[in-house]
């Protein structure tokens, strides 16, 4: 959904607003571009933006809400907060449909069926969102982005006159699930996605909030019917024709990470079970590794404005006080609560399958390896603790 920018500075100094007075020809048109995803785990939901064309005036540009400024001042700080600020990028449609023809990305146009008037509102809209006091907005990736700016700015200035239907939807996907659907399930950024939100990821979508997402986009509008009974779309162009890149796991994936780990550490646990020792630096690298996750999780849930941040079950093995843990676990003689603390990690790991399958959080999948590993090492320190104390 979000567009490269290399260029943001260029376009948004060069091109400038065009005034108000300017009027549309009668062969002008107002489309919703499409494009496929990219390679990147940024580019792989689409993009979406809008495209005014008018011969007469010899106007070509594209409306792009997906250009954000590294730059910026707190970049990376606002980004963790989830305080992203997006910018709408005016600029000729000859560089955006350069910029997909070099990344072999398909582009699809959809005309939309308008009157004078409402090309001329549509034209009048984004102009005015295109200047400098206007063009910033903050950025929520399922709320308020690239694409659902077109679905917003379309029922803002048809408003009644235009119907979208469901009907070719497939219906009861959870936001998760839309999002799993276009990223493969193998994949770092899976992973991250699916380890950063929350619960709310597992809402049910409704029909209008599908269009997050380019592709529901395309097809919401492509379906979109009008007062008067006539099709929204009164014309569809396939601009770049290539194969769609499809989603693929990550070289060294997650899922072959976890399980390497996994192993190592059920057959050092097995050896300290059969010597009857601890190997600390085991303990130590998996409670930090999991308080530090597990830190970054209340970080976001607490101190962030992501919309999906909160009530994140993933807490439950990555659990924050493993941070001190993993340094009182480097010692010799361990306290007798360690045990009672021990038995809570165990309750919170029996846990975590009973709310997987009732589906109130779904974890990443490729958590499940250091899952087992993490449950036999509790049950093998716990067990080694209740030994010593007899």
């Amino acid at each position: 959904m979000i567009k490269k920018c290399i260029f943001i500075f260029l376009f948004l100094s060069i091109y400038s607003p065009l005034k108000a007075q300017v009027q549309l020809s009668v062969y002008s048109e107002i489309s919703i571009i499409t494009a496929g995803p990219g390679e990147e785990l940024y580019e792989a939901f689409g993009h979406s933006a809008i495209r005014v064309k008018d011969p007469v005036l010899n106007l070509d540009l594209i409306y792009n809400y997906g250009m954000f400024d590294f730059n910026q001042p707190n970049f990376l700080l606002n980004f963790a907060k989830g305080n992203m600020i997006y910018s709408l990028a005016r600029y000729d449609f000859k560089y955006f449909l350069a910029s997909y023809k070099r990344d072999k990305r398909w582009l699809k146009e959809q005309i939309l069926n308008l009157t004078q008037q409402e090309k001329q509102d549509y034209f009048i809209f984004l102009e005015t969102n295109a200047t400098p006091k206007n063009r910033n907005y903050l950025y929520d990736p399922y709320f308020d982005n690239c694409a659902t700016k077109l679905r917003d700015i379309t029922k803002n200035i048809l408003g009644s006159k235009v119907h979208f239907n469901d009907n070719n939807k497939q219906k009861e996907l959870t936001f998760r699930q839309l999002t799993n659907k276009e990223i493969h399930w193998n994949s770092w950024g899976t992973f991250g996605l699916n380890l950063i939100a929350g619960m709310s990821l597992d809402k049910k979508a409704t029909f209008n909030e599908y269009m997050y997402l380019p592709d529901y986009v395309y097809t919401s509008f492509k379906n979109a019917t009008l007062l008067d009974k006539n099709k929204l779309i009164k014309k569809e162009n396939t601009l770049l024709r290539f194969s769609e890149k499809e989603p693929k796991p990550s070289t060294i994936s997650p899922f072959l990470v976890f399980t390497i780990i996994a192993f190592l550490g059920i057959f050092i646990t097995y050896r300290d079970n059969k010597k009857g020792k601890r190997t600390k630096i085991l303990d130590f690298i998996l409670f930090f590794i999991t308080g530090l996750i597990g830190a970054v999780i209340i970080f976001l849930w607490f101190f962030s404005s992501h919309s999906t941040a909160p009530n994140n079950l993933n807490f439950l093995w990555a659990f924050v006080p493993n941070l001190i843990i993993a340094f009182l676990l480097l010692k010799n003689n361990l306290s007798k609560w360690i045990r009672s603390y021990l038995l809570v990690l165990l309750i919170f790991m029996a846990l975590i399958p009973l709310i997987w399958i009732a589906k109130i959080q779904v974890f990443p999948l490729a958590v499940i390896p250091l899952l087992i590993l993490l449950f036999t090492r509790y049950l093998y320190l716990n067990k080694s603790l209740l030994a010593s104390k007899k």
